[in-house]
Order: C-alpha cells, then structure tokens, then sequence
C-alpha cells in the first residue's frame, strides 16, 4: 500500500537510530519554530547529519542544504571562498569544525550551520587522531564547538554518534 504524502511523521528510516531521528524531529520543530534555518557541511558522518534532518517531515522548511565534505577536494568545491579559512587549518580539528558551519550557513543563506569533521575508524586519520574522534560545530544565533571521543573502532557507530553529537549540539543553541 502507497504511503501518503502528508506532513505526518513515520518510524525512522534505516540506517537511522531512534536517538538520531529524535534530534533531527527535536532540531526540526526547534527550526520551524523560529523560522530559521540550517545548512550542514559534515566529514567523517557521511552525510547521516544531512540525511536525518531530511528524514523530518517537512524539512523543506528549515534544511536548506548539505555536503559531505570528506576530502580536501570536497571541501574546496563544496566550501571554500565563503569565509575566510583559519591559518594553518587542517581537518578533524575545533577550528576546522567551525569553519565548516561558518561556511555551510554563508554558502546557503542559513540561520545556522553544522560543521563535523573526525575519524570514524576503523583506524585513525592522516593526522594521527583515533577513531572515535569528532569535531562539531554549531554556527549562527551562537557559535559552540564540542569535542567528541568514543574510544570505539566502529566505523558505523562512529558515524552515528558524530551526527548524534551535532545535532546535540544544535538543538542546545536552539533551546537557549
């Protein structure tokens, strides 16, 4: 049987967890409240930020965009010339995470921008951080970074966990 196309929520889709899916509605009805929006440049999440806030029912309203920025290329194609970048940046770090949502919210038009940039395992990353490390960036209203260590090799709950962490981090700034 077809589904309709109403604005009513459904269980969340694979490969999302019940905890990711819950932020992403939480952030949703936050966003629409305000009448802001939001625009997500992430890394190391592969775009599970972006695809959880799609998976809210009506996000045209509030999501404005997203790119997995996961190499140097996709970061200059997708985010660079927006803001100035920091000196000396390189990625997976708190400078490298904020100039990510600096630059996803100039590049959009956003109220606000997420940047995550990590190492999602099962090994490390060229710059010598673990898996298991993530940064997130919340940019707009507020700026907040967070750093984030799982001590886990999962790739995939890795990946989860990053997206987890900025969608956090964004419905904090959005219920001050």
């Amino acid at each position: 049987m077809a589904r309709s196309s109403s604005t009513r929520e459904t269980s969340p889709p694979a490969p999302f967890d019940p905890a990711l899916h819950a932020l992403a509605q939480r952030a949703g009805a936050l966003l629409r409240a305000r009448r802001e929006t939001v625009a997500v440049a992430e890394g190391a999440a592969g775009g599970l930020v972006s695809a959880a806030l799609l998976s809210v029912a009506g996000a045209s309203a509030f999501f404005l965009g997203g790119a997995v920025v996961y190499t140097t290329a996709a970061a200059r194609a997708f985010v660079a010339g927006a803001v100035p970048a920091p000196p000396d940046l390189r990625g997976a770090s708190e400078p490298f995470a904020l100039y990510l949502a600096r630059s996803a919210a100039v590049k959009l038009g956003a109220t606000w921008g997420i940047g995550e940039g990590g190492a999602a395992g099962p090994t490390g990353n060229r710059y010598g951080d673990p898996p298991g490390h993530a940064w997130v960036a919340v940019a707009g209203g507020a700026e907040a970074t967070r750093r984030l260590f799982t001590s886990d090799d999962d790739r995939i709950a890795n990946m989860a966990a990053f997206a987890r962490a900025a969608l956090e981090l964004l419905v904090e700034k959005l219920e001050v």
